[in-house]
C-alpha cells in the first residue's frame, strides 16, 4: 500500500482504510482535506473571538473614582504606562518643552516622573534613547547626539543635565565626582524629622560599605508630614530615600521599596493623612514617589565664568500633595534662601 499524501499523526493498519484512534471514516473525501478544513475553521473561530474580547475590552469603561485625588493618581498610573509605548520623536518633543536652560555648551530638562534615564531589563523606552532625537529637534538634521552628564532615579523628577559635547560632559561629570556641584532635593515626608535641622551619615551597603552624608532641613511641617530639603554630600544609590527612612523615620511618600524594615510592601499611611489625600490604603501602593531635584548650581566651566544656578518647579503631583497636607510652598527670596508660603492652586 503506499504511504498516505499527508503526514497525519497516528498509525495506518495495512491493507485498511482506517487510523488507529481515528473516529473519521475514509468514505466521501479524503482524511487530509477534512482535517485541513476543521482546522482552518477552528482557526478562524479562535481568531474571531480573541478579537471580540480585545474589542470588548477597549469599549468597556473603567469606573471614574469621585475623588479628584484618585482620578489624578489614576492619570499618572496611564501616564507613566504611555511613557514606555510613546514614539521617540513623541518623548522629544516632550522634552523639548521642559528645557530650562540652553547654551552653547548644556542643554538642561526638567525630568518628568517615571521615565529611566538608561535602558534595561522590561524597558522600553529611556532618556538615552531619544538624545540623539532631542539634539536634532534643538540643532537641525546635522546635529550629533546630546550627552548624559548625570542620571536620576526613573521615579525621580527635576533637573537633569546634558552636554553637547562628549568632553564637556566629562567635564561635568567630573564637577559631580568630585562633589562640587551644589544639589538640593524637596521630599514630601510621611511624620516629620526631628530635629527640624541637621546631618544623617549612616552608611549604604551596596556592593560594599560606603560612607553615605545628607544634610537636611524642614522647610514646613505639620503634625503628620513635613516638606524636606536634602543636600547629598555624597551620590550613593537611594541614599536620600534610606537617609529619611531608616536614619529619621520619616520615609518619603511614595517610596514603598523603603518604608517597610522588614518586608517589601505598599507604604502603609495613617488614616488621617489619607483622608487628606482622599484616598483608602488599598489605593496607596499607586502613590508616586514624592522626590524632586529642585535645584543644581554648576560651578564655572569653560567659557562660561560665573556658577550657573538650575531651578525647576515641582510636578503637577507634588504640588497637589503639598495642597492637599497643608504644607507650604517655598519661595525664593532676593538673596536666594527658601522661605515657606502657601501652595497656590494649579
Amino acid at each position: 500500500m503506499a504511504a498516505p499524501s499527508c503526514k497525519a499523526p497516528g498509525q495506518w493498519v495495512r491493507g485498511s482504510k482506517q487510523r488507529l484512534g481515528s473516529l473519521f471514516s475514509l468514505v466521501s473525501k479524503p482524511f487530509c482535506s477534512v482535517a485541513a478544513a476543521s482546522g482552518t475553521v477552528s482557526a478562524q473561530r479562535l481568531a474571531e473571538k480573541l478579537r471580540a474580547q480585545k474589542q470588548e475590552q477597549k469599549t468597556k469603561k473603567q469606573p471614574v473614582p469621585t475623588s479628584p485625588v484618585q482620578r489624578r493618581v489614576q492619570e499618572l498610573v496611564r501616564f507613566t504606562q504611555q511613557l514606555q509605548r510613546v514614539h521617540p520623536n513623541v518623548l522629544a518633543k516632550a522634552l523639548s518643552r521642559g528645557i530650562v536652560h540652553q547654551d552653547k555648551d548644556l542643554v538642561v530638562i526638567n525630568k518628568p516622573y517615571g521615565l529611566p534615564v538608561h535602558g534595561g531589563p522590561g524597558v522600553q523606552l529611556c532618556i538615552t534613547d531619544v538624545l540623539p532625537i532631542l539634539a536634532k529637534m534643538l540643532h537641525g538634521h546635522k546635529a550629533e547626539p546630546l550627552h548624559l552628564c548625570h542620571r536620576l532615579d526613573k521615579e525621580t523628577t527635576g533637573v537633569m543635565v546634558l552636554a553637547w559635547e562628549k568632553e564637556v560632559a566629562r567635564q561635568v561629570q567630573e564637577l559631580f565626582r568630585t562633589r562640587q556641584v551644589a544639589k538640593k532635593y524637596w521630599a514630601i515626608t510621611v511624620r516629620v524629622p526631628v530635629p527640624p535641622a541637621g546631618v544623617v551619615d549612616i552608611p549604604i551597603i551596596e556592593k560594599e560599605v560606603q560612607v553615605a552624608v545628607t544634610q537636611y532641613r524642614v522647610l514646613s511641617s505639620t503634625l503628620s508630614s513635613a516638606l524636606v530639603e536634602l543636600q547629598p554630600i555624597t551620590g550613593i544609590k537611594h541614599q536620600l530615600r534610606v537617609h529619611l527612612s531608616f536614619g529619621l523615620d520619616c520615609p518619603i511618600l511614595g517610596d514603598h521599596k523603603y518604608s517597610n524594615w522588614t518586608q517589601l510592601a505598599p507604604q502603609k499611611l495613617s488614616l488621617g493623612t489619607l483622608k487628606k489625600l482622599g484616598l483608602h490604603q488599598t489605593k496607596a501602593r499607586h502613590i508616586p514617589l514624592h522626590l524632586h531635584a529642585h535645584q543644581l548650581i554648576l560651578p564655572a566651566l569653560g567659557s562660561r565664568k560665573e556658577e550657573l544656578d538650575l531651578v525647576c518647579k515641582p510636578p503637577r503631583y507634588f504640588v497637589c500633595s503639598l495642597r492637599r497636607l497643608d504644607l507650604e510652598m517655598p519661595s525664593q527670596d532676593q538673596n536666594g534662601d527658601d522661605k515657606a508660603g502657601p501652595v497656590r492652586a494649579q
